[in-house]
This record gives C-alpha cells, sequence and structure tokens, in this order.
C-alpha cells in the first residue's frame, strides 16, 4: 500500500475502511474462551460425578488430543484459521469429551467393585464400545452431508462438517484407546471408597444425592 500512495496524485489518500484481521483474532480469542471453559466444566462435572482428579487428568487430556488432528486436517487440506473453521472447533469442543466419560464412568464403575485397574479397562471398553461408535457414527451422518454441499453454501458450510467429522471421529478412536490404556496405568485400586469418595464434606453430600437418584 505504501508503494501504491506514492503512484497516486497527492490529493488521494488511502485509509483502511475495515479490517479483517480483526475478526480473526476476536475469533481466536472466542475459541481460546471456550477452550478454556469446556476444560473448567469438564474438569468439574467429572470431579464432582466421579470425585476423582485422576479420573480427571485423563478426561482433560482427549481435548487437545482430539482438536490437534482438526488442524492436521486444516494444513492438509491447505486451508487456514478463518471465521468458519474456528467455528466449527468451537462446535465441536463440546463433543470430543462425550465419549470419553462414558468409557471412563465404566471403568471406575469396574474398579469400584474390585476389578484391577487393567481389567476394568479391558472389561469396561468392551461393554461399551459399540454404542460409543454408534453414537459417533449419528453424528457423522448429520455432519458429512454438510461436505457435500455446492456453491456459496458448500464454501461456507464444508469445512465445518469436515471438521466436526474428523474431531468427533478422533475423540472416539482416543476414548476406546487412549483412555483405557490411561486409565489401566494412572488409576488406582488402593481402597476404592478411599480413592473415589475420600473428598469428605463436599462430595458426601453429592454422593448420597446419587445413590438416592
Amino acid at each position: 500500500m505504501a508503494k501504491i500512495q506514492k503512484t497516486l496524485p497527492p490529493d488521494i489518500e488511502i485509509d483502511i475502511i475495515r479490517d479483517g484481521s480483526e475478526d480473526i483474532e476476536n475469533a481466536i480469542f472466542g475459541l481460546a474462551e471456550s477452550i478454556f471453559y469446556a476444560l473448567l466444566f469438564v474438569i468439574l462435572v467429572v470431579f464432582i460425578f466421579l470425585g476423582n482428579w485422576r479420573a480427571t487428568v485423563i478426561i482433560g487430556i482427549t481435548i487437545p488430543i482430539s482438536l490437534l488432528t482438526s488442524f492436521i486436517y486444516l494444513l492438509m487440506a491447505d486451508s487456514s484459521l478463518n471465521i468458519i473453521s474456528l467455528a466449527s472447533l468451537t462446535v465441536a469442543i463440546g463433543m470430543v469429551v462425550d465419549d470419553a466419560i462414558v468409557v471412563l464412568e465404566n471403568i471406575t464403575r469396574h474398579i469400584e467393585r474390585g476389578a484391577s485397574p487393567r481389567e476394568a479397562s479391558i472389561y469396561a471398553t468392551n461393554e461399551v464400545w459399540t454404542s460409543v461408535i454408534a453414537t459417533t457414527l449419528v453424528i457423522v451422518a448429520v455432519f458429512v452431508p454438510l461436505t457435500m454441499l455446492s456453491g456459496m453454501a458448500g464454501i461456507m458450510f464444508k469445512e465445518l462438517g469436515w471438521i466436526v467429522t474428523i474431531v468427533v471421529c478422533a475423540s472416539t478412536t482416543a476414548a476406546i484407546t487412549l483412555t483405557p490404556m490411561m486409565s489401566a496405568y494412572f488409576l488406582k485400586i488402593d481402597g476404592a471408597a478411599h480413592t473415589y469418595k475420600g473428598i469428605g464434606i463436599i462430595y458426601k453430600p453429592i454422593d448420597k444425592f446419587l445413590i438416592w437418584l
């Protein structure tokens, strides 16, 4: 723009009417905020219902790993961080922990019944992996058709369809592989009552309510 300004008559000035980079920066900050709140609420929900900080850490690792696959896709597709891709990631954040929570809750249930973490990880995952995959395929069935749109709608929503599909598939893969592996090594069996119910006055009322429910 500085070079073009020199070729123009002196009475013509160039001013910025609209700066698109501001929208992108706002979207990036919005995505970062969404990731922060997602991690925060996931930590709170898992910690309240399972009462185990180790289980909370295992679930928390699922989010960045799943989102990483979307950035790999953007790189391979020669795409960029824009409003559509960032909005797609924001939509996908809420979906990436569902499968891992289902698998992990079943694993902790087996551990509370006396199974070792390794045995619990194997048998609990075998019990729910078909259901976990089925729920993911339902989401895929909704978003894959967006990748087949043409015209302006295709330009706007094709990336949304691909990103959400890839992220939820990655989260499901992590839920039935990474989550049980980490549970086998990270969760402890030394006194299930102490490990899962030992948060004292904070957890005991919640535990009583859940048992009643």
